[in-house]
């Protein structure tokens, strides 16, 4: 049974990710941080249908709480095979009204979390020469989205340090890939008004925006034994309106 730790899954691709690694077989670690009901609520029907799964409050953006968290994995599980760096935020503003604040918090929620939970998994996969790293980055992180310059500029951060982590850690038994999904049905996208959604799927070569389960299989896919030599790739989950 492989250890899967997904950070931000109380809900959205997080959630759905929680849920293909259970019906897999896998023990399932749910993170969160300011949605205790709906983690508290995945937790227990994933326990009902007969999924290993145990929960962890932790903000990722806090390099302290990510060490006690990957602590107490390890104390009582060993460590986590399998890390998928879904947690984040969005913003929608002109680039000129994005204060300091802003930017930080956004770079701190996208970017810098996924460092310090590669940080704290890796001692752990190298050590048994095995893992599979998984972050979520976005089609803007690839080719800039307007009035998202600063989430832009953390996904875009994402993408190279899945790149040159995975050329690092090859010889380790590690991969390390990025998902770059395009409009995805979450709550992350819920401001968007249904002619804007529209308009987004006409701009879509299937003519659909996609679910998180698109996502969800992709990163079970990517974390297969089977997927061995691929790593240090980005896969474009976004029905071909970014090729």
């Amino acid at each position: 049974m492989r250890n899967v730790l997904i950070t931000g899954s109380s809900r959205g691709i997080g959630a759905a990710c929680a849920k293909v690694f259970a019906e897999n077989g896998d023990r399932v670690f749910i993170n969160y941080n300011n949605s205790e009901d709906a983690a508290v609520s995945l937790v227990n029907s994933l326990r009902k249908s007969g999924a290993e799964c145990e929960m962890f409050r932790c903000d990722v953006s806090s390099p302290s709480e990510v060490r006690l968290m990957f602590n107490e994995i390890e104390d009582k599980f060993g460590g986590a095979d399998i890390l998928i760096n879904n947690a984040g935020i969005a913003q929608f503003r002109l680039f000129t009204e994005i204060t300091d604040d802003e930017w930080d918090r956004m770079i701190a929620s996208d970017l810098s979390s996924v460092f310090y939970c590669c940080r704290a998994a890796l001692p752990y996969m190298i050590r048994q020469h095995f893992g599979r790293i998984i972050n979520i980055s976005s089609m803007w992180g690839q080719v800039g989205g307007s009035c998202e310059v600063h989430y832009s500029a953390a996904k875009a951060g994402v993408i190279g340090l899945t790149k040159a982590l995975a050329k690092e850690e090859g010889l380790s038994g590690i991969t390390v890939n990025c998902i770059s999904p395009g409009v995805i049905q979450t709550d992350m996208n819920s401001n968007l008004l249904p002619e804007d959604i529209e308009a987004l799927k006409e701009e879509t070569p299937t003519g659909t925006i996609g679910t998180p389960q698109d996502i969800a299989r992709t990163a079970l896919f990517l974390a297969d034994k089977n997927s061995s030599f691929i790593t240090g790739q980005v896969i474009g989950v976004n029905g071909g309106i970014v090729i």
